[in-house]
C-alpha cells in the first residue's frame, strides 16, 4: 500500500508519518508534500494507491488539487484541522475524512477502508464537495443525483422526502429531483437554509409553507398543494420558528 502526505504543516506531516511506521507498516509513504502546487506532479511521478491530502492549504486547496485529476486513479484521505464547512462538503459527497489530531481508532478505520476496498473516490464527488465548499453561486446549490450533479435554487425548493436511503426533492415547477443521499444528509447541506423537519420523513422549505391545518394532528400545507403531516413531538418547535420566520 503506498501513499504520499500533503499537508503544508511540517508537524502534521511528521505525527502521521511516525503513526504509520508504528501502526501500519505495510503503508509505504513514497513522498512527503507540504507544497500543494508541487503535489500534482508527485501524484503523476510516483501514482500512489491513496493520498492523505490536507484541505487548508495556499495557493492550492485539496478540493482544488483533486479537479486536476480526472479520472482520479487514487483513493483519498482527506485531513483537516477545521471542523468547518469543507468538513460539510466532505460528508455531503461521502468522502472520507480525518480530524486532527488523527487518533488510532479512526486512522485504522481509513486504512481498513482502503485494503478491503471500500473507499473510493469520482469525479462527481469532488465537484460536489467543490460546489458545497466554495458556495459557487449565491442560493445556488449542487445536487447529486443518480446521473451526476443537477444545480437548483434554494428557493425553487418546495419540500424533500423520505425514501429509504433516497431523497425525493419537490420543485416548484413541480418537477422531481431523486437525490442519491438521505434525508439526514440533504438537511445537513440545507442547514444554512430555513428548511425545517416536520417529521422523520419530510424536510420543508419555510418559505414554501403556505398554511397550518391543525386538524389530524397537524399539517404543513405547501405551497404545491401538497399536504404533509406534522410528527406530534415537533409541531411545538415547528410553530415557534415559523412564527420567528
Amino acid at each position: 500500500m503506498n501513499c504520499i502526505i500533503i499537508d503544508d504543516e511540517l508537524h502534521c506531516i511528521k505525527t502521521l508519518t511516525n503513526q504509520l511506521e508504528c501502526w501500519f507498516p505495510e503503508v509505504k509513504i513514497l513522498a512527503p508534500c507540504n507544497e500543494s502546487p508541487k503535489a500534482y506532479a508527485l501524484i503523476q511521478k510516483y501514482k500512489p494507491d491513496f493520498i492523505f491530502l490536507d484541505i487548508e492549504m495556499p495557493l492550492l486547496n485539496g478540493f482544488d488539487l483533486l479537479a486536476k485529476f480526472d479520472p482520479l486513479d487514487f483513493d483519498v484521505i482527506f485531513t483537516t484541522a477545521y471542523d468547518s464547512y469543507a468538513v460539510k462538503a466532505i460528508k455531503y459527497s461521502a468522502l472520507d475524512y480525518l480530524l486532527k489530531p488523527v487518533d488510532r481508532e479512526d486512522l485504522t478505520f481509513a486504512i481498513e477502508k482502503i485494503k478491503n476496498k471500500q473507499s473510493s473516490i469520482s469525479q462527481p464527488q469532488v465537484q460536489m464537495a467543490i460546489a458545497v465548499h466554495n458556495k459557487q453561486v449565491p442560493g445556488t446549490i449542487a445536487l447529486p443525483t443518480m446521473d451526476g450533479l443537477t444545480f437548483a435554487s434554494v428557493n425553487d425548493i418546495v419540500h424533500c422526502m423520505a425514501e429509504g436511503s433516497y431523497t425525493r426533492m419537490y420543485m416548484l415547477d413541480r418537477s422531481e429531483i431523486l437525490l442519491s443521499r438521505t434525508l439526514g444528509d440533504v438537511e445537513e447541506l440545507l442547514a444554512d437554509y430555513p428548511f425545517f423537519r416536520i417529521h422523520h420523513s419530510s424536510l420543508v422549505n419555510l418559505k414554501q409553507v403556505k398554511k397550518y391545518n391543525h386538524t389530524d394532528g397537524g399539517k404543513a400545507v405547501m405551497s404545491n398543494g401538497n399536504s404533509l403531516k406534522l410528527a406530534r413531538t415537533r409541531k411545538t418547535d415547528f410553530l415557534n420558528v415559523f412564527a420567528r420566520f
